[in-house]
């Protein structure tokens, strides 16, 4: 699986949201300023050439929907994520945000959990 570039993870969250959609729904649902249509067609289409997004034709136009989930996506993501910037380490990761974001123990304890809960909905 690809990795998306920023406009088109903006595109796929709208997706992931509204479920099969049009490109002006999408266009409607993004902030302002507002793209151009052509451009989220554009980018709508590229989706669609990396294997994220199918489309089935509604009339005249298209009702394009995700053929990947936010799930699936996130966990591919996240596991690149934490190779690249962690050495693959889920301890570096947690150190590094409890280090960060001054975590108290109760949030650290409730974080490693939910890592555990996590790992163990992967097996």
């Amino acid at each position: 699986m690809k990795e998306l570039t920023k406009a088109e993870e903006q595109v796929m969250q709208i997706m992931w949201q509204l479920g099969k959609t049009t490109v002006k729904s999408i266009v409607e649902k993004m902030q302002e300023p507002k793209p151009a249509f052509n451009t989220i067609s554009t980018i709508v289409r590229i989706l669609e050439t990396k294997g994220f997004v199918d489309h089935e034709k509604a009339g005249r136009g298209y009702v394009y929907f995700a053929v990947v989930s936010k799930e699936s996506y996130r966990k591919k993501f996240m596991k690149r994520f934490v190779s690249n910037y962690f050495q693959g380490s889920l301890k570096e990761l947690v150190s590094f945000f409890a280090k960060e974001d001054n975590m108290d123990i109760k949030e650290l304890e409730d974080l490693m959990n939910d890592v555990k809960d996590e790992l163990k909905n992967e097996n």
